[in-house]
């Protein structure tokens, strides 16, 4: 097998008789695992939760004190539809809302773009306007619930309506909790949903570090996203590299704007994605946490021990969810949540089994909220910290998968960091992503119902469907809104945008203040375009 670190990270294509075993990553599992098996530094590395290097969790009673928070990715449709969902969600105990925006919104598009015919309120809710936003949280208290926004290169542009909304139901700014997912790098490297060359678009994401260190503290401002890498089809290890290379771009553009690293650090969380294999997942998050502490620490200087904690979401695999036989989905997101646990998440959502076939539907969010709910109170993974820790097999992968994406890490440094190596990882995940399709089509890997244990007559169970009138519906209140307006006084806050992006100061104030005056999410993001052009992808 080739050792160089960026093939040392894929498990190899040897066919269904080979008795060797080996996880997506490339390492060999051993039939059995003795004392023999640890790593000798283990003493030194282990420490206690909520100690430095973290290997055991951020805190020290982790669930014990308190449970992860239990959320769901939901919203569809309209901004009421989704409202609706999430009032659905919260009565039935979820502790925090995930926030789903369609297609148009991710890409800085309102809804009444030529281009976003068909797409509106598809793959979630059409946020166009403070409105919209308004709409969409009526009834729920800002000051009580954390939302998370699956939001990126429009980040700043949501979260200050966010922020205007939490204004007007009188919750003030430093109240508000949750996280912008605003992680541009991974757009161009696995997922495409960019609008912005790299340049404007980092600037737009240390900006919001600025803007909530003073004015939002208590919000995450970044989630770097190791999950798109993993459903793109990479490996734990690739997820593990290209997600803390990542994280170490944004460090380091932050410090070059000027910021001080122990003022936006502590507000920096993760997304990991979750997979099938339990005891990889287990060693992946424990591994990723160890070494984003050295990283802090060593290398970037940070004094605070808030900086030097990784805390992340994880959320069940989609890519590992199928179409063929759905319900076994439900025991795959179950043994997914279990090893988020198991790792220390402190923030997990669990995918609805029909989710191969469509949005998810109230039933397949309720089982799949009860299964988060069934894992705290019944599975017995959260009576005490770290339970897998010093066993043989967990221990030493942990050290393998540190090991290993280090050196991927490494690698990356190599090429000049992530922005620089956009077009190597690209091409790492898609080797991987192929080897996974190759052991998949020749039975090396069993993909239970699809190449074994294949059913004749495929199960479909009832699936939500958009309504395509909510699309009219949804251009309609567009319409009604961009007329009822100063237009002329609109266009001056958006050419206030154009020269403040000219410049140097931070956005986010500009921003707002056009959001407030009734400007939409389109024109602002467009007014951006203007100065900082469109990214167009090399391969």
């Amino acid at each position: 097998m080739a050792t160089t670190p960026e093939h040392r990270t894929i498990a190899p294509i040897v066919g269904p008789d080979d008795p060797r075993h080996f996880t997506d990553s490339g390492i060999e599992i051993s039939p059995l695992y003795s004392e023999a098996d640890l790593p000798e530094r283990l003493p030194e590395r282990l420490a206690d939760p909520g100690e430095y290097p973290f290997t055991r969790g951020v805190h020290r009673d982790m669930y014990r004190k308190q449970l992860w928070t239990m959320r769901q990715y939901a919203g569809y449709a309209s901004a009421k539809e989704s409202n609706e969902r999430y009032h659905y969600l919260l009565k039935n105990g979820s502790t925090g809302l995930s926030m789903a925006f369609d297609l148009p919104t991710q890409l800085g598009l309102d809804s009444d773009d030529p281009r976003c015919l068909g797409e509106v309120g598809r793959t979630g809710v059409a946020i166009d306007t403070i409105d919209d936003m308004r709409t969409a949280f009526d009834g729920i208290p800002l000051d009580q619930v954390s939302t998370s926004m699956t939001i990126n290169a429009p980040a700043s542009v949501l979260l200050l309506l966010y922020e205007l909304v939490g204004e007007e139901q009188g919750v003030p700014s430093q109240q508000l909790r949750g996280t912008t997912q605003n992680d541009i790098l991974k757009e161009y490297i696995a997922r495409g949903n960019f609008i912005y060359p790299p340049e404007g678009a980092i600037r737009l994401t240390t900006d919001l570090f600025a803007y909530c260190n003073e004015r939002v503290p208590k919000w995450n401002t970044i989630s770097i996203s190791g999950y798109h890498f993993r459903e793109k089809g990479c490996s734990a290890i690739q997820e593990v590299a290209f997600t803390l290379a990542n994280g170490i771009a944004y460090v380091a553009a932050a410090l070059d704007s000027g910021l001080e690293i122990d003022k936006f650090a502590p507000r920096l969380a993760f997304f990991f994605n979750g997979h099938n294999n339990v005891f990889q997942e287990v060693a992946k998050f424990r591994a990723a946490r160890r070494m984003w502490a050295e990283i802090m620490r060593q290398r970037f200087g940070a004094q605070d021990e808030r900086s030097w904690r990784l805390r992340f979401h994880t959320q069940t695999g989609g890519v590992t969810l199928t179409a063929q036989q759905p319900e076994n989905n439900i025991v795959r997101v179950a043994l997914q949540g279990f090893a988020a646990v198991c790792g220390g998440t402190q923030s997990l959502h669990t995918n609805g089994f029909d989710e191969a076939l469509a949005l998810p539907t109230e039933r397949a969010a309720r089982i799949a909220l009860r299964t988060q709910q069934i894992i705290g109170y019944e599975s017995g993974a959260a009576d005490t910290v770290d339970p897998f820790a010093g066993s043989y097999f967990v221990e030493a992968l942990t050290e393998e998968i540190e090991t290993r994406a280090g050196e991927l890490i490494a690698k990356v440094d190599e090429l000049g960091g992530s922005v620089n190596a956009i077009d190597f990882m690209k091409k790492e995940i898609e080797e991987s992503a192929f080897g996974y399709h190759e052991r998949y089509r020749i039975e090396q890997d069993i993909v239970v119902g699809v190449n074994k244990f294949v059913q004749d007559s495929p199960e479909v169970p009832d699936t939500l469907r958009v309504d395509p009138e909510s699309e009219r519906e949804q251009l309609d209140r567009l319409k009604a809104f961009k007329a009822n307006r100063d237009r002329e006084f609109v266009q001056r806050r958006l050419e206030e945008i154009r020269q403040a992006a000219r410049g140097t100061e931070n956005l986010l104030p500009v921003l707002r203040q056009a959001l407030k005056d009734r400007a939409s999410m389109g024109e602002v993001c467009a007014a951006m375009r203007d100065v900082f052009g469109e990214y167009r992808p090399t391969l």
